[in-house]
């Protein structure tokens, strides 16, 4: 029996990954606060300097090949690098700089991990106590989100050990700013409830960004309020125009323009929901509404009542949840009940009778004295 328990012991032993203590290796952590604002701009060319062989990551890199390395490695970080290969613009009106030092950098990376162990932190490496507390389901996003990502980008398979302690650091975010990744976090998240789009699901990454324990105060304050500015911006590239309608018939159809400036094919619900018993309108369920497209619906209206109302019109998805924020339409009725026009008719016709009597009257009195 203790020798069969023993030889357990030393299977698991064998099986089990090592620790990177016990493997007495050496750990490299590729990390840097965020560069790359949310519209896809660089805030300014200092991951440049950073990249190059005297660079803080630099230096990093260009080292000799060493086989007892374990390389813990910032995902959005490495999107950030790639990005800077190609022609990439800075918020400054200064000539990017960065474009070889980034590509010869990643090259290096490349060949001086080839032989190692690479773990994938959470994409945008946030502090992983304070994203699990605000979402927990967003912060499982980021972990699947970075591993795939940095495969792609290193063209090789990666690790990602979301309770390997790789992550640390404490993030000194607000509560103000806690407040504004919340916000952001959830209308992209509605938003990608109906749209599938990969621009949206990366600027969905990217707000991990603003829970870094590599940022100080001011890249908070500028990333925070960078994140709120573009994720309006999306918002906005799904909505109803609002509009001002006048009405004059019992019933009537009224145009009603939903723009998707999106790339992708968008299928949504659109609720109409009167703010009082002035009218009655009708939804529309699944409509498609094409890539970069502005398609017009017409909206069947009936006047129970004239007077002035407004419509809430409200882009959802299947399950009637919000998408993006409702838009309004105001209406403003001046039919008039047809009793009401049925009363003036015959009060006109008499009238009109009694004028008619009334000249008669006047012509056979006027006969009448000539004789």
């Amino acid at each position: 029996m203790r020798k069969l328990v023993g030889l357990l012991l030393a299977a698991f032993f064998l099986i089990a990954p090592l620790s990177p203590i016990a493997a007495d290796s050496t750990i490299v952590r590729i990390v840097s606060p965020a560069h790359q604002t949310f519209t896809g701009t660089f805030r300014n060319d200092n991951l440049a300097q950073e990249l190059t062989p005297s660079g803080k990551l630099g230096q990093l890199v260009y080292v000799p090949i060493s086989r007892s390395k374990i390389w813990v490695i910032d995902p959005a970080l490495i999107d950030e690098v790639a990005a800077m290969t190609g022609d990439y613009k800075l918020v400054t009106d200064a000539t990017p700089v960065g474009s070889q030092i980034a590509s010869d950098w990643l090259g290096q990376l490349q060949k001086v991990s080839q032989g190692n162990e690479i773990i994938a932190l959470a994409y945008g490496n946030p502090d992983i106590a304070l994203a699990k507390s605000l979402a927990p389901s967003e912060l499982r996003m980021y972990y699947a989100f970075g591993k795939s990502q940095l495969q792609i980008a290193l063209g090789r398979i990666v690790r990602s050990e979301p309770d390997g302690g790789w992550s640390t650091g404490e993030s000194k975010i607000s509560p103000v700013l806690k407040k504004n990744y919340s916000d952001s976090r959830k209308a992209l998240t509605r938003l990608s409830r109906a749209v599938d789009d990969y621009d949206l699901k990366i600027m969905r990454a990217r707000l991990s960004r603003l829970l870094s324990p590599s940022l100080d105060k001011g890249s908070r304050d500028y990333f925070s309020y960078n994140a709120k500015v573009a994720v309006d911006a999306q918002l906005r590239k799904l909505r109803i125009n609002p509009g001002k309608y006048q009405v004059t018939t019992d019933s009537a159809k009224l145009p009603v323009t939903i723009i998707n400036e999106f790339a992708v094919d968008v299928m949504v619900n659109i609720e109409m929901t009167p703010m009082n018993s002035r009218v009655v309108v009708e939804n529309f369920a699944g409509v498609v509404l094409p890539a970069n497209s502005k398609t017009q619906l017409e909206l069947s209206l009936n006047v129970i009542a004239p007077g002035e109302t407004a419509i809430l019109a409200q882009i959802t998805d299947a399950t009637s949840v919000e998408v993006v924020p409702v838009s309004i339409l105001l209406i403003n009725s001046t039919v008039i009940d047809k009793r009401v026009t049925w009363l003036t008719t015959g009060a006109a016709i008499l009238l009109l009778l009694a004028a008619v009597a009334q000249s008669v009257r006047r012509v056979r009195k006027g006969r009448n004295d000539e004789i």
